[in-house]
């Protein structure tokens, strides 16, 4: 299946995309070496592989829940170049 400068130029509209001449050409010489490697990939013998999910083994990347301290209201405040009753002060910000 070969695609045409037609083809390009029509989905270039409907996606409101304007292209010159020489970009058309291109992009339709590129999307037909992509569709030329799609059939070449058709070819391949894949009756005894196992369908995969990751091209590479994962795993849980989740850590346990567990309860640690916390970081003291006193100490989270420290820095803080202003504080009114153990919350941060900042200015205000509505008009």
């Amino acid at each position: 299946m070969k695609i045409t400068k037609e083809e390009v130029e029509h989905v270039a509209y409907l996606a409101r995309l304007k292209f010159n001449a020489q970009e058309e050409e291109l992009f339709t010489t590129q999307l037909n070496s992509i569709l030329d490697y799609m059939e070449q990939l058709e070819k391949v013998d894949t009756t005894n592989v196992e369908p995969t999910f990751h091209a590479v083994a994962r795993k849980n990347v989740f850590r346990e829940d567990a309860v640690a301290p916390s970081t003291t209201q006193d100490l989270s405040l420290s820095n803080a170049p202003d504080r009114d009753r153990g919350f941060f002060r900042v200015p205000k910000i509505i008009e």
